[in-house]
Protein backbone atom coordinates (compact mmCIF):
# COMPACT_ATOMS: atom_id res chain seq x y z
CA UNK A 1 0.00 0.00 0.00
CA UNK A 2 1.45 3.43 -0.98
CA UNK A 3 1.69 6.20 1.86
CA UNK A 4 -1.36 8.46 0.46
CA UNK A 5 -3.66 4.95 0.73
CA UNK A 6 -2.67 4.06 4.45
CA UNK A 7 -3.06 7.65 5.67
CA UNK A 8 -6.66 8.10 3.91
CA UNK A 9 -7.20 4.71 5.55
CA UNK A 10 -5.96 5.50 9.00
CA UNK A 11 -8.41 8.77 8.67
CA UNK A 12 -11.34 6.77 7.76
CA UNK A 13 -10.61 4.08 10.49
CA UNK A 14 -10.19 7.16 12.95
CA UNK A 15 -13.78 8.33 12.65
CA UNK A 16 -15.41 5.13 12.01
CA UNK A 17 -13.56 3.97 15.25
CA UNK A 18 -12.50 7.08 17.24
CA UNK A 19 -9.15 6.14 18.85
CA UNK A 20 -8.77 6.41 22.70
CA UNK A 21 -10.28 4.39 25.75
CA UNK A 22 -13.82 3.55 25.33
CA UNK A 23 -16.46 5.41 27.31
CA UNK A 24 -17.34 3.14 30.34
CA UNK A 25 -21.51 2.78 30.73
CA UNK A 26 -22.78 5.35 33.31
CA UNK A 27 -24.69 3.25 36.37
CA UNK A 28 -28.04 3.10 35.81
CA UNK A 29 -27.99 4.89 39.89
CA UNK A 30 -25.91 7.59 38.81
CA UNK A 31 -28.89 10.18 38.58
CA UNK A 32 -29.41 10.06 42.46
CA UNK A 33 -26.10 11.14 42.84
CA UNK A 34 -25.25 14.47 45.28
CA UNK A 35 -26.60 15.52 48.31
CA UNK A 36 -30.51 15.98 49.61
CA UNK A 37 -32.54 17.41 52.33
CA UNK A 38 -36.18 17.54 53.17
CA UNK A 39 -38.69 16.60 55.35
CA UNK A 40 -41.38 14.17 56.33
CA UNK A 41 -43.02 12.48 59.24
CA UNK A 42 -42.37 9.93 61.27
CA UNK A 43 -45.15 7.89 62.73
CA UNK A 44 -45.29 5.78 66.05
CA UNK A 45 -47.28 2.58 67.22
CA UNK A 46 -49.33 4.28 68.50
CA UNK A 47 -50.41 7.10 65.47
CA UNK A 48 -49.06 9.58 66.54
CA UNK A 49 -46.63 11.67 64.12
CA UNK A 50 -44.20 14.31 64.09
CA UNK A 51 -42.34 16.16 61.59
CA UNK A 52 -38.69 14.69 60.53
CA UNK A 53 -35.94 16.72 58.89
CA UNK A 54 -33.56 14.38 57.01
CA UNK A 55 -30.27 14.60 54.84
CA UNK A 56 -28.86 12.63 52.37
CA UNK A 57 -25.41 11.90 50.62
CA UNK A 58 -25.12 9.53 47.54
CA UNK A 59 -22.47 8.23 46.05
CA UNK A 60 -22.81 7.00 42.73
CA UNK A 61 -20.37 4.09 41.75
CA UNK A 62 -19.91 1.39 38.75
CA UNK A 63 -21.77 -1.34 41.05
CA UNK A 64 -24.68 1.23 42.51
CA UNK A 65 -25.16 3.63 44.59
CA UNK A 66 -23.78 3.80 48.46
CA UNK A 67 -26.06 6.11 50.30
CA UNK A 68 -26.20 7.60 53.80
CA UNK A 69 -29.40 8.90 55.19
CA UNK A 70 -29.64 10.83 58.31
CA UNK A 71 -32.85 11.72 60.10
CA UNK A 72 -34.04 13.94 63.39
CA UNK A 73 -37.30 14.64 64.61
CA UNK A 74 -37.97 16.36 68.02
CA UNK A 75 -38.15 12.68 69.67
CA UNK A 76 -36.26 10.34 67.20
CA UNK A 77 -32.73 10.19 65.66
CA UNK A 78 -31.23 7.80 63.03
CA UNK A 79 -29.01 7.27 60.45
CA UNK A 80 -29.49 4.30 57.31
CA UNK A 81 -26.21 3.64 55.64
CA UNK A 82 -26.90 1.65 52.89
CA UNK A 83 -25.95 0.53 49.01
CA UNK A 84 -28.21 -0.43 46.19
CA UNK A 85 -28.61 -1.41 42.72
CA UNK A 86 -31.83 -0.25 41.31
CA UNK A 87 -33.61 2.96 39.67
CA UNK A 88 -36.38 2.34 41.79
CA UNK A 89 -35.08 1.17 44.84
CA UNK A 90 -36.81 -1.07 47.11
CA UNK A 91 -35.55 -3.43 49.81
CA UNK A 92 -35.40 -4.54 53.21
CA UNK A 93 -33.40 -3.69 56.63
CA UNK A 94 -33.16 -5.70 59.50
CA UNK A 95 -31.42 -5.73 62.71
CA UNK A 96 -31.62 -7.50 66.44
CA UNK A 97 -35.86 -6.59 67.14
CA UNK A 98 -36.03 -4.58 64.02
CA UNK A 99 -37.44 -4.89 60.34
CA UNK A 100 -38.26 -2.56 57.76
CA UNK A 101 -38.81 -2.07 54.18
CA UNK A 102 -37.29 0.82 52.03
CA UNK A 103 -38.75 2.18 49.23
CA UNK A 104 -36.65 5.70 47.30
CA UNK A 105 -38.44 6.82 44.47
CA UNK A 106 -36.57 9.65 42.16
CA UNK A 107 -38.74 12.07 39.93
CA UNK A 108 -36.38 14.61 38.55
CA UNK A 109 -34.30 16.48 41.11
CA UNK A 110 -37.17 15.51 43.91
CA UNK A 111 -37.05 11.66 45.72
CA UNK A 112 -39.15 10.29 48.14
CA UNK A 113 -38.02 7.76 50.77
CA UNK A 114 -40.51 5.77 52.53
CA UNK A 115 -39.31 3.14 55.27
CA UNK A 116 -42.49 1.66 57.04
CA UNK A 117 -41.71 -0.94 59.75
CA UNK A 118 -45.08 -2.39 61.60
CA UNK A 119 -45.10 -3.63 65.03
CA UNK A 120 -42.26 -1.78 65.54
CA UNK A 121 -42.49 1.48 68.01
CA UNK A 122 -42.12 3.40 64.54
CA UNK A 123 -44.20 2.11 61.98
CA UNK A 124 -43.42 4.86 59.00
CA UNK A 125 -41.09 7.19 57.82
CA UNK A 126 -41.91 9.32 54.84
CA UNK A 127 -39.75 11.58 53.51
CA UNK A 128 -39.59 14.02 50.36
CA UNK A 129 -36.38 15.52 49.52
CA UNK A 130 -34.70 17.65 46.70
CA UNK A 131 -30.99 17.54 45.35
CA UNK A 132 -28.84 20.04 47.37
CA UNK A 133 -32.07 21.43 48.85
CA UNK A 134 -32.10 23.03 52.59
Amino acid sequence: MNARISAALAISLGLLFPIGAPQAAESPLAHFGGNWSGSGKIVVSNGSSERIRCRGVYKPSDSGLALTLRCASDSYKFELASKATATHIEASASSVGFTASLTISLRGNSQTVVIRSPGSEISEVSISMARGGR
